[in-house]
Parts: structure tokens; sequence; C-alpha cells
């Protein structure tokens, strides 16, 4: 099984240095790439390779790069964004990327930047990740001195300046627009679109906004080539997927396998199954904002594609787990008051309808709500939904909601008719 995300990786879980990474040919894709490739040429390898975006859009990452225009003398300047603020509840692959294989990253900007003819790139960091902050700010310093940032790249004629920025810290700058009014100092409220980023982005230039993992993968696609890495994964779309699992597992922990790995095969094999005394009830298989899949849904492929008809997404790829020993009606309501907290008020249902299904939730968590509390709840599943929002926040919010409803209507049903909650002792 090939792992090309993690094979450099120490055991120990520490830092792999520039001397290790240039020694393992870290480093040889971009001297690939701006010895002999035009940024033409890379775009339509990672098309081919089929690389969806890791950050939970799923969207093909080479078309993204294609939008940006290639008039460089109408458009001088234009950006290469790094999301690495990973707020998504029960997701902590790119901190692993980050703090452990530092230059994997860089290369894959390097190579993505030239591949649109940034001149400027940024790593956007959650201020909370300390440690991702230190290992990056040397690995940057490291690469800077070994001439593979700054000007004139190995010889190239190419030039890159990385910057490093530390978030504030909110959920919604894991939208794009919303992380680019940060990035410019503004609110971090999300931006009406047409016109997207590759038009009009950071400061009004031509911008692209990929993930960490996205963007880690890079190198090995222009290493391998695209057939390479379809044929990597288990589905048609390409490569491996750091999946995550959280909850009440013999061994919960993050593994590189090939894309469309099952469910059964991520918590039995690789996360130890359920601890002694727990039963599997459901996951949500791609952080908090995807909606739960059940025991029924073990033996689907965990890939962009397949999740669809069962009425989920693979998101981040990070399953949260709920065992039969938690609360169902708590658990949805820990997350509805995160996503109620992190809503940046800009539009009408998510500013006021998140902090009123969180309320109703509590209210049927301590006993005091009422049968027609379901039927409230389920309208702001629609309300809050697609296509009545700004952005995809309130939409997100409500997945888990939806199906918590649909698959643990009895343990609502149950809290309403006791008057309190059973789990409670």
């Amino acid at each position: 099984m090939e792992k090309p995300l993690t094979k450099h990786i120490k055991p120990d879980g520490s830092q792999l240095n520039l001397k290790n990474f240039v020694q393992d040919g870290g480093y040889e894709p971009v001297r690939k790439v701006l010895k002999g490739m035009s940024p033409a040429e890379v775009i339509d390898v990672v098309v081919a390779s089929n690389l969806l975006g890791r950050g939970g859009g799923g969207f093909s990452a080479g078309k993204k790069w294609s939008f940006v225009t290639t008039d460089k003398e109408r458009e001088p300047s234009r950006y290469l964004i790094c999301n690495a603020d990973e707020m998504e509840p029960g997701t902590f692959k790119d901190r692993m990327l980050m703090e452990e294989n530092p230059h994997q990253l860089i290369a894959g900007m390097i190579i993505s930047s030239y591949a649109i003819q940034a001149d400027k790139s940024y790593i956007f960091l959650r201020w909370a990740y300390k440690k991702s902050e230190t290992v990056l700010r040397k690995a940057i310093a490291e690469a800077y001195e070994a001439g593979f940032l700054g000007k004139n790249i190995l010889g190239s004629g190419y030039d890159l300046e990385l910057y490093l920025h530390t978030s504030a810290g909110r959920y919604i700058c894991g939208e794009e627009t919303g992380l680019i009014n940060s990035l410019e100092g503004k609110r971090a409220t999300p931006r009406d679109k047409p016109p997207f980023p590759a038009i009009s982005g950071l400061f009004g230039k031509p911008t692209v906004v990929n993930n960490v993992e996205t963007l880690s993968c890079v190198p090995h696609i222009i290493e391998n080539g695209a057939d390479w890495f379809r044929s990597i994964s288990l589905t048609g779309e390409g490569g491996t997927k750091l999946y995550g699992v959280s909850g009440r597992v013999k061994n919960p922990g993050i593994w590189e396998l090939p894309l469309g790995a099952t469910m059964r095969e991520i918590i039995e094999q690789h996360a130890g199954g359920m601890m002694d005394g727990y039963k599997f009830r459901g996951a949500l298989p791609g952080g908090a904002s995807t909606d739960f899949i059940i025991e029924e849904h073990m033996d689907i492929p965990l890939d962009f594609a397949s999740l669809v008809p069962v009425g989920s997404r693979l998101g981040t790829g990070t399953l949260i787990i709920l065992d039969d020993k938690t609360c169902p009606v708590a658990f949805l309501h820990n997350l509805e008051k995160f996503f109620a907290k992190e809503s940046c008020g800009w539009c009408t249902p998510c500013r006021e309808g998140l902090p009123w299904v969180e309320k109703i939730l509590e209210s049927i968590e301590n006993g005091t709500g009422k049968e027609k509390d379901i039927e409230t709840l389920k309208f702001h599943t629609w309300y809050c939904g697609p296509g009545h929002t700004f952005c995809a926040h309130a939409p997100g919010a409500m997945e888990p909601l939806q199906s918590g409803l649909k698959y643990f209507h009895d343990d609502f049903m149950q809290h309403i008719n006791e008057k309190h909650c059973p789990w409670r002792s």
C-alpha cells in the first residue's frame, strides 16, 4: 500500500528537517517543474490526476487553478493561499502534515504557485496551532536559505515569497472568501459570488485557496504522474486520504489509506474496533458538518461520490463516532452550540436560526421539550439549509441535525415523553 503523504514521517512524530527531506528527494518535483514544465503543463497533470480538494469541498484542484487568467500583462499579481485554519470539529489531519513534514507542504505550494504564476503565497494558520507555527516558521526559513523560496528559485527565473499568517481563529474562515477578508484585515464574513476568487480574490487579484492536504499531494503527482495517482485509490477519485477517527474506539488516530476505504475497515482494522462495553450507533464521516451514517453504511466506500446517495459527504474524512452510551440529543446539542457561536452573523437564517436550534435542543435535553419542537427543528433544517443562506455555514450545521432527527427520532421522543435525558444518572 503506497502512502505518499506519510511515507517520510518519523514514528516519533518529530519534524522532518530540510536535510532529510532533500535526501529523500522531496524537492525534486520542484526542480522538475521549474526546470522543464510550463505552468499549463503542471495544471494539465493535476487535472488528469483527479486530485479533489481535501478540505471538504471535493472540487478538482487543477480545474480551480485553470480558472486563473494566463494574461500576466492584464493581471500581473495573483496569489496562492493555503487554508490551514483547521477548525472543523473532529478534524486534525492538517496539523499532522504541518508539524511532521512541513517541507512537503512548502514544495506543494511552490509548484502550485508556479502553476498559476503567483509571486506571493500565504499559509493561513489557525491561531491555536502553536507547534505548527513554530515548525512552519523554521521550515520556511530553511527553504529560503536553501534557495527554494525567494528570488530566482533554483536559477529558473521564478520568484516566490511565502508568508505565514496566524488567524484570529474563527470557524467561518474555513469559507475561502471569509478567509480572504480576514487576511486583508477585515471582518471574516463571506463575500458574494461571483466574482469568484480565481477572478477577484485577495486584494482584488486572482487568488486560489487550497487545503493543506490538497497541496501536500501535488509534489507526488508531479513526481509519479497522473496515472499513478489515480491508480493508488480504490475508486476513480485519485490518490490516498488521511482518514481519522475520534470517539470511543480502542485506537483513535489518523491513517493514510487509499481513497475509497470503507468505514468498517477504518474502524475495525485501524482504530481497533469499539472500546469494550460500547457499541457503534453512527458516525459523522467528515467532521461535525456532515450527515450521520449508520451501521448499514459500514461497507460503502468513503469517497466523494459514494456517500452522496446515502445522504452524506466525505468532508474532511475524519470520523466522529457516536456510541450507544452517549446521548444523541446531547451530542447534537453540543455541535449546534458550537455552530451557533461561530456564525459570523451576516445573514438572518444563520444568525437567528442557529441559536434557536441550540436552545430547542437544550430544552429537549433538559426534559422541558415538547413534541412540536421536533417539527420546529425539521423546519430549521430547511430554513437554514442550502439556498437560504449567504454561505455554507448554516447548511453544514444542519447536516448532523437533519440526519440525527432521522436516525435517532426515538431518542428525541424518549426525552420528550419521559421529561428527562435517559442517559443521565
